[in-house]
């Protein structure tokens, strides 16, 4: 196939100087272990965080990128964003008139999120990319396939730029002109038994699903997936008659690897809908946005879901979910989030419109910026907490081969062999409550020493290949007695 597109190539501007509001706020997040509240407990349901009160662009779209920045884009079909410019792209003046404030081409529709400094700063993004898909190449580009109307086959790539960004630097979107992909043959080499139930998880039902953790203890060879939620039976046509039927608790676990497949289910709380599951540090699945009634599409869902659930595969059965502390926010249709690597949850976009309309609608446009602050970050961890996590040797590794890493406790006897594990994971593009190329792997540790003064080294081993570790960067994280570390990046490769 040939896809015929644009090329686009953005320059980084020179970050500003960080207000004392916002070291206040990520002070309190990233100094001494991402300590959340100097005067308070954040208690054992987490906080929230708002970021920024206005993001410009509306996040159907998310990804975290190994600069520590976040893309986030939207439809350029929407119209006028958030985030009006000084100029248009070619390089024309956007003036007061009426015509420019209606053009399209005056507003930002894809914006990158700088986590340290809290600002946003906009991309170029000319063609459609609406409900779209996307992953990161080896080399840290996110390269992002589809679209709408004549660019569904188009092809972008997103070199993102160093957190503060810089006048030399170059980042943004590139499109390709013309690419060539020869498609391999598709085969089906297993087919498993349906989930059980009535009622769908895909779009518009909208279900989310994620894989939980590999484990270094079973060769990563155990591989087990788990789906929540959905819409009911007739969801779609029931909303566009203006009814809003219930959606699904349902949640299913199945190991997809071996030659026996069965569906074990249990239940969430509450119907949900329109959600995002990701992987905490910690290994457990937090389950956030959303709604409870009716299914995607514009307009097509009411009764915000408000509260996330953390769910901890190794309860046991009945015990494993738990409700956390509600937001004031919907986040519904064309809402995203991801896990940033102080430990927080970033979480943006809502927009059940195909424009963006603020007033008298049941859920308004979302451009404001949140963070969910998991109980994890609390400050009475601090003693826990390990610190300082250091990659000796630079952070690309070679597939199989051992490499070492540093941290320190604040008090030796907070840490010891049988309380400490180490993790590498692969952060999601998201959209449409589905985490594409998410996943976590335990990581092996051959030898651990702890000396007097609480400082650690580790052998850590890497995964054996790329078939368990797609190549490319992960974020290490070091977890003690439940407690993690702020992640460092490390890059799995074939020439470590």
């Amino acid at each position: 196939m040939v896809y015929e597109t644009m090329v686009i190539i953005i320059s980084c501007t020179k970050s500003m100087i960080i207000t004392i509001l916002i070291l206040i706020i990520f002070c309190a997040v990233l100094i001494n272990g991402a300590n959340v509240k100097s005067s308070s407990s954040i208690g054992t349901k987490g906080q929230w965080q708002l970021l920024l009160h206005n993001s410009g662009v509306v996040s159907m779209h998310m990804a975290l990128t190994n600069r520590n920045t976040v893309i986030m884009f939207d439809q350029t079909g929407a119209g006028q964003s958030g985030y009006k410019l000084r100029k248009r792209y070619n390089g024309t003046r956007c003036t007061t008139s009426h015509n420019d404030l209606v053009d399209p081409t005056c507003y930002a529709h894809s914006v990158e999120y700088d986590i340290a400094a809290n600002k946003v700063r906009p991309l170029r993004l000319d063609t459609d990319t609406w409900c779209s898909s996307g992953s990161f190449l080896s080399n840290g580009t996110l390269l992002q396939t589809g679209g709408y109307g004549n660019r569904a086959k188009s092809i972008r790539f997103c070199r993102p730029c160093g957190g503060g960004g810089g006048k030399n630097l170059t980042c943004g979107w590139i499109q390709s002109k013309k690419t060539l992909f020869d498609e391999r043959r598709n085969r089906v080499i297993k087919t498993f038994p349906r989930i059980p139930g009535h009622g769908s998880r895909n779009y518009p039902s909208s279900g989310s699903s994620v894989m939980l953790p590999l484990h270094h203890k079973d060769k990563f060879q155990k591989v087990e997936v788990m789906v929540c939620g959905g819409s009911t039976t007739g969801a779609f046509r029931a909303a566009n008659k203006g009814m809003f039927l219930e959606g699904l608790r349902s949640c299913g676990r199945m190991v997809i690897t071996g030659n026996h497949h069965k569906w074990n289910m249990e239940y969430m709380p509450q119907p949900r809908l329109l959600h995002d599951m990701l992987i905490l540090p910690t290994g457990q699945i937090l389950i956030i946005n959303g709604a409870k009634h009716g299914c995607a599409g514009f307009d097509n869902a009411r009764n915000a879901s408000l509260e996330p659930y953390l769910y901890n595969p190794k309860k046991i059965f009945g015990k494993r979910f738990k409700v956390l502390k509600s937001t004031s926010i919907a986040r519904m249709h064309h809402s995203s989030a991801t896990l940033l690597p102080d430990g927080r949850v970033l979480v943006g976009g809502g927009n059940p419109h195909p424009r963006y309309i603020f007033r008298n609608v049941a859920y308004p446009t979302e451009l404001r910026l949140q963070a969910f602050v998991p109980h994890y970050m609390d400050k009475r961890y601090h003693n826990k907490r390990p610190m300082n996590l250091t990659i000796e040797y630079g952070n690309q590794i070679g597939y199989g081969k051992e490499f070492r890493v540093k941290f320190m406790v604040v008090k030796k006897g907070q840490i010891s062999n049988n309380t400490v594990t180490f993790s590498a994971y692969a952060p999601p593009f998201t959209t449409h409550a589905f985490g594409m190329n998410q996943r976590m792997l335990k990581l092996r540790c051959n030898r651990m020493d702890v000396s007097k003064n609480g400082s650690v080294n580790a052998i850590l081993e890497a995964p054996p290949s790329s078939f368990v570790a797609p190549s490319g960067y992960y974020l290490l994280t070091v977890v003690n007695a439940g407690i993690p570390s702020i992640s460092q990046w490390i890059r799995f490769t074939h020439n470590g």
